[in-house]
């Protein structure tokens, strides 16, 4: 299975993502073997349960620091689509290289098949942003100074 990631930007962009020191084409390749390896693991759509995966860890509200007087406060913010985007990526990729002794290839496909189900790390990382959200939700008065 090949697939052309020049006619999908999410695709393309998560290469990017992935690519090390410009060799797009090994990127590539490593996405092509993360799909390969999700369909034998059962996924009949592995492009339909990627962006799947993309949707269920995008962070919708996370809390960013702001002066007011002297303190630093955390106040939670929505969050740009680009961002969200730049954080479920990254967040995906760091916990595909967390684990060791696994081949990239076969940890991504792991991790993305968790994303579509709702569990994993990523998954975990999201609803850790959201509790913090939660939880400073009174300082949300200083979002807009």
């Amino acid at each position: 299975m090949s697939i052309d990631v020049k006619k999908d930007p999410l695709l393309n962009k998560f290469v990017n993502y992935i690519m090390k020191d410009g060799k797009k084409s090994l990127a590539i390749d490593l996405l092509n073997k993360t799909f390969e390896e999700m369909k034998a693991k059962g996924q009949k759509k592995p492009v339909e349960s990627f962006k799947l995966a993309i949707d269920n860890v995008m962070p919708r509200i996370e809390v960013r620091p702001k002066r007011v007087g002297g303190s630093i406060y955390q106040v939670p913010q929505e969050v740009k689509q680009k961002r969200q985007l730049f954080l479920a990526a990254k967040w995906i990729l760091e916990s595909a290289n967390g684990k060791k002794g696994t081949p990239f290839h076969k940890a991504l496909a792991v991790e993305l098949i968790d994303a579509a189900n709702e569990t994993g790390n990523a998954v975990k990382k999201k609803l850790d942003v959201y509790k913090m959200a939660e939880a400073n939700k009174a300082f949300a008065r200083f979002a807009n100074r």
